[in-house]
Parts: C-alpha cells; structure tokens; sequence
C-alpha cells in the first residue's frame, strides 16, 4: 500500500465482491463444521464444569453462522451450497477419527475438540476483523455489528481456553 503525497486524498479503494464472495463462501463452511462440532460437544459433555459452557458456546456459535449468512444476504453473495454439504460431511466423519478406543470415547477426546474447537472460533474472529477492515471502504457493513460479533468471539476464545486448560488438568494429570 503507498502512502499518499501530503495534502492529497488517498484513493478510494473498492470491495472485490467476486473475491469476498469466495471468502464468505469459505468462513460459512468452517462455520457449518464449528456448529455442528459445537452442538455434538455440548450433547455428548455432561460433566458439570463443561456441560453449561458447551451448550451456552453451542448456541452462540449457531448464532454467529447465522450472522454471516445475514451479511452474505445483505451483499448479495449467494450460498455455495456444495461446500456447506461438504463441511457438514467432513464435520460428520471427524467424529469417527481414532482415539485409541474403539467402542467408547476416549478421555483425551475432549481435550482434542476443546483444541479444534478454539481453532475454529479463532478463525471466525479474524474472519469478523476482515470484515470490520472492509467497512471503513463499503458502507453495507454494519460496524457496530462486527465490533460485536469479535467481542463476542473474543469471550468465546477466553471460556474455550479455560475449558481446556481444566480438561487438560483433569486428563492428563495423575492423583
């Protein structure tokens, strides 16, 4: 990026709406793995300390993938309805990765999805801050709204990495 002489207008730059529309394309199928990881964590996790924050984390991350399909429709980017299948396919058939148990969940399988899990919601964050970059050169984006949704990502990082840390404890520690 040049910086512009002094005493002269920067020049207006414009959204690559066919470029955007790959990128939203791409977060809406990370954001159909992360909900429905996060919804079959919160089903499968009753012990006491993790239930609440999974169902609560589950709903949350529903809700951010519903956000994104609200600012898709707003910009007029279509869905690519074969990666939303294809996510939810890989999403599916990580639950039958090996854990070194074959009828029955392995104690380090929670520490492992509190990790992807994290990973996941990182990635939607720096998609949010993408998009807050965006907003200063189009006025479609609703700023206040992406201030939101990265704090609220932010908050979700915090609760995930406190879970994980507690499961690595609880797991991988003895006595």
């Amino acid at each position: 990026m040049t910086t512009p002489m002094p005493g002269t207008r920067p020049q207006t730059r414009q959204v690559r709406t066919d470029l955007l529309g790959i990128y939203l394309n791409d977060h809406l199928a990370g954001s159909t793995v992360g909900a429905g990881r996060s919804l079959f964590m919160a089903r499968s996790h009753r012990d006491p300390p993790f239930a609440e924050p999974l169902r609560q984390l589950a709903g949350e991350i529903a809700e951010d993938r519903a956000s994104l399909l609200r600012i898709m429709r707003s910009l007029g980017v279509p869905k690519r309805r074969y990666k939303i299948a294809a996510s939810g396919a890989v999403e599916r058939l990580g639950r039958l990765k090996s854990n070194g148990r074959l009828y029955r969940r392995s104690p380090l399988t929670l520490v492992v999805e509190l990790e992807f899990l994290r990973l996941g919601v990182k990635g939607k964050e720096l998609g949010w801050r993408t998009l807050r970059a965006l907003a200063e050169a189009d006025g479609r984006f609703d700023e206040q709204e992406l201030d939101g949704l990265i704090a609220r990502a932010e908050r979700q990082m915090n609760t995930l990495e406190e879970l994980r840390v507690r499961a690595v404890q609880d797991v991988l520690l003895s006595g």
